[in-house]
């Protein structure tokens, strides 16, 4: 790696850590970075994914005020994360992703959905809704799943389910979101350095840029109106969907 790629990686890095923290999606940026810089896509996702833990602990940090009072569903829909994680770092290690790649943009585009409907269906659901609720719990677990084996958009995902099927605001769904998008990538980034080869020049830049990103996007997305969060949620979540619908066809 030479010093080009090196400023492009930390860039890179940082922007991904602040992406995550406001919105989720980071990979997107580091990802296609490291292909474009010659690295083998599982090596650089396993690179990635290990790097971007400190920038997601970052993040957590971040939003450690919007957590209060979230614990007892946080430690419900963590222990569904990382089962689900387990899974799918342990698919990525073993299965082809073709199959895979084909249903993501479809997962991310519904999340989309249920981030823009969110006021809609909250009204519609709540004479109904149980905060916490099995659903709930189902859909973080098949997102861990996802997470675990490649991860970009996650983010979207989460805050998409935690919208429609809880009662909190969404700054204080963001920053559950990115306790369980952690919760994810640090079961998944376990497995990968217990049984796989990890680039840990790659992994250190990116943690170094996307904890300097997270502390950053966490700062400056907590700002955000709920109008403003939704927006830029939905916009990077179709960002992703078209990004992935490229590569996956």
């Amino acid at each position: 790696m030479d010093a080009w790629d090196l400023g492009l990686l930390t860039i890179a890095a940082t922007g991904a850590g602040a992406v995550n923290a406001v919105v989720g999606s980071g990979s997107l940026i580091t990802f296609p970075a490291l292909i474009a810089m010659g690295y083998p896509p599982i090596l650089a996702t396993v690179s990635n994914n290990v790097g971007l833990v400190p920038g997601m602990g970052s993040a957590v940090y971040g939003y450690r005020r919007e957590l209060t009072g979230q614990r007892p569903l946080l430690l419900r829909l963590a222990a569904a994360a990382g089962i689900g994680a387990l899974i799918g770092s342990l698919l990525l290690l073993s299965l082809p992703s073709a199959w895979f790649q084909k249903i993501v943009p479809i997962l991310i585009g519904t999340a989309c959905a249920l981030v823009i409907l969110q006021p809609v269906l909250a009204r519609r659901l709540a004479a109904e809704r149980r905060r916490g609720g099995a659903g709930l719990g189902l859909g973080v677990f098949g997102t861990g799943i996802y997470g675990g084996y490649f991860g970009a958009a996650q983010g979207v995902v989460l805050i998409g389910l935690l919208g429609a099927l809880t009662t909190e605001d969404l700054q204080r769904l963001n920053a559950v979101k990115n306790a369980l998008a952690l919760t994810v990538n640090l079961v998944a980034a376990i497995v990968f350095v217990s049984v796989t080869t990890v680039d840990w020049y790659v992994a250190g830049i990116v943690a170094a840029g996307s904890t300097v990103g997270g502390l950053l996007g966490s700062r400056y997305g907590r700002l955000l109106s709920p109008v403003a969060l939704r927006g830029t949620i939905a916009a990077v979540g179709l960002l992703a969907m078209a990004d992935l619908i490229a590569r996956s066809w």
